[in-house]
């Protein structure tokens, strides 16, 4: 296989020099050169769009935590009002009984009461009964001019009049 190429014809050693630098060069670039490209691409992207991924996810997290706070919060209101409701229903219940036993006290007042008036009433009456009946003899003795008190006890008169009105 001879192929005339003219004035392009290669020396072989210059070729084999030329081979031998191509795979150094590329032996370098891909132990040396392209990790540090690799890297530096790396720390481009974690600087842009690697932010952009961490501030999603920190979005993310801080909705999902929001959303707990707010469900915990809903219980919590929930929980109150329950609690509200249950005191007002225990208050309502001990103002009835504080109402009720009020009656009833009252009532075991008013009757207390109302029986003294009475007794009181019968102890008055007996006494004006006693005092009228005392002066009205007086004074029958004071308008016939001589004493009438043993005549009045006698006949049992004035008893008779109080008990005829």
């Amino acid at each position: 296989m001879n192929i005339e190429l003219g004035p392009l014809r290669p020396d072989p050693s210059m070729l084999a020099l030329g081979l031998a630098q191509l795979f150094l060069l590329m032996f370098a670039l891909g132990v040396v050169l392209l990790p540090r490209i690799e890297r530096v691409r790396a720390q481009r992207w974690d600087a842009t769009e690697g932010r952009v991924e961490r501030a999603e996810a920190v979005r993310a997290e801080a909705e999902a935590t929001r959303d707990a706070a707010l469900e915990e919060i809903g219980a919590a209101r929930h929980e109150a009002a329950r609690i509200r409701q249950e005191y007002t229903e225990q208050g309502t219940a001990a103002i009835t009984a504080a109402r009720a036993e009020g009656i009833r006290d009252r009532e075991r007042l008013l009757a207390a009461g109302r029986a003294r008036i009475a007794a009181d009433r019968a102890a008055a009456a007996t006494r004006l009964r006693q005092d009228v009946g005392g002066l009205a003899v007086t004074l029958a003795g004071r308008v016939v001019g001589e004493p009438v008190h043993a005549i009045a006890a006698e006949r049992r008169t004035v008893d008779r009049f109080f008990e005829a009105h």
